[in-house]
């Protein structure tokens, strides 16, 4: 474990009665001041490898480090240099905004002031209002009140902007950046992959408790093939493309699949101006991340039952 790196999972595995086992044999490190996102469908095993992070649980095997330390038996050592922002917090109804912080504060080593940490996650406006009248968005912005009350090193978020809408979304991505820009280290779930993508310096994909995928977003996506759609005119038949283009096409509706973009973008262009074909609705885009991660999934699904990974969306890969 270098001194940049803050958290460390080696060979990570936790089982539960039955034999089932949740997390298999995962492997990654977090570096200060980044953000890490940990994808996965449901079941993937995000939620029982981030409770080892946290120290809620001893793993069956291997072993994590959080500052170096062991965050399940040295657990008063690390808990109050971390942050967490669960998937769903539990607070008094009848306590307003300020009345929940202030409580929250009790067990908080060096808590900022309610109000500061309400204006920081934009509740400043409703901090006399009662927990129970909260929208589930402003519910959120509560709980990850909580989990930043004690300036944390290490900030742990659990599908942090699930219920909020697209303006409190955009909001919060714009504080963790902030929190990065400040050093902090964060460690994000989320189903929403864009905010993977806004967010994340670098990620991991679980599956069935194992690790497939890991890397920057533009190295996951550059795993999948980019796409090129157009339309073309009536009686320009796609079987007029050049031989290097040929692709899926439905009707006049072409979709190219490749590898090489820039490329094979130019080699269009080239030709519709030579043949003075007017391409209509063209749209040239790299693989995104929910495509990546979709593909991803699928492709692990298909080798768990020995059935082919076949779709016919790919048909005109290259």
């Amino acid at each position: 474990m270098t001194t940049d790196t803050v958290i460390q999972a080696e060979e990570l595995r936790r089982g539960y009665a039955g034999g089932f086992e949740a997390v298999r044999g995962v492997t990654f490190s977090v570096t200060r001041g980044e953000v890490f996102a940990l994808l996965g469908t449901n079941g993937a095993g995000k939620t029982s490898t981030v409770e080892l992070l946290e120290g809620l649980a001893a793993p069956t095997a291997g072993q994590v480090r959080v500052f170096g330390l062991d965050p399940h038996t040295r657990r008063a050592e690390v808990r109050p240099r971390t942050g967490v922002m669960l998937q769903e917090g539990g607070f008094p109804s009848d306590l307003s905004v300020t009345e929940t912080v202030r409580m929250w504060s009790g067990v908080t080593t060096g808590a900022r002031p309610a109000a500061e940490v309400l204006e920081l996650v934009g509740l400043a406006a409703r901090a006399s209002v009662r927990v129970k009248q909260l929208s589930g968005g402003e519910r959120r912005r509560l709980d990850l009140a909580l989990a930043l009350l004690g300036r944390p090193e290490v900030l742990f978020l659990d599908e942090p902007t699930t219920g909020m809408d697209p303006e409190g979304r955009r909001d919060t991505w714009a504080l963790v950046r902030e929190l990065r820009a400040q050093g902090t280290t964060v460690l994000l779930t989320t189903h929403y992959l864009e905010e993977a993508e806004q967010l994340a310096d670098r990620l991991a994909i679980l599956h069935e408790g194992e690790l497939v995928l890991s890397g920057t977003p533009e190295e996951v996506t550059a795993t999948q093939p980019s796409r090129i759609r157009f339309t073309l005119p009536a009686g320009v038949p796609a079987a007029r493309l050049p031989l290097e283009l040929r692709a899926a096409a439905d009707g006049q509706q072409v979709e190219i699949r490749t590898g090489r973009l820039q490329h094979d973008l130019g080699a269009l262009l080239r030709w519709a101006d030579a043949a003075g074909v007017a391409l209509a609705g063209l749209d040239a885009r790299h693989a995104s991340l929910e495509e990546a991660f979709l593909e991803i999934a699928r492709n692990r699904r298909h080798a768990g039952t020995g059935a082919p990974a076949h779709d016919d969306t790919m048909a005109g890969t290259r």
